[in-house]
Formats: C-alpha cells, structure tokens, sequence
C-alpha cells in the first residue's frame, strides 16, 4: 500500500489527524464564558498592560 492510500485510511478512521482539547473542564455556559468570550479579555488586558505577562497567562 502506498502513502497516499495509507493517508486517506487515516484520515477516513480518525476523520481528521488533529484533536483540540479544552485543559480545563468545561460543562456549563458560565465555564465557557469564563475560560473564552468574555472571559479572555481580562488576561488579554494584562498582556497588554505587560508584555511579560504572556509567559503568565499563555
């Protein structure tokens, strides 16, 4: 079999190749909305306010 068969039998098994997966648990709408929009604001104002602050909140 060649690489290119090998490649859409991957695919086709695993729909896709790359998984994302939340690092924190995320069940209701308030946990989204703490962890994303609007919630991200507030470390993205920080990174702003200090540049350093990536390495903290990223």
């Amino acid at each position: 079999m060649d690489f290119s068969e090998l490649s859409l039998e991957l695919h086709e098994k695993h729909q896709g190749k790359i998984e994302v997966i939340s690092k924190v648990k995320v069940e209701t709408n308030d946990d989204l909305s703490t962890a994303y929009t609007p919630g991200v604001a507030a470390p993205c104002r920080k990174i702003a306010e200090n540049p350093d602050d990536v390495y903290k909140y990223t």
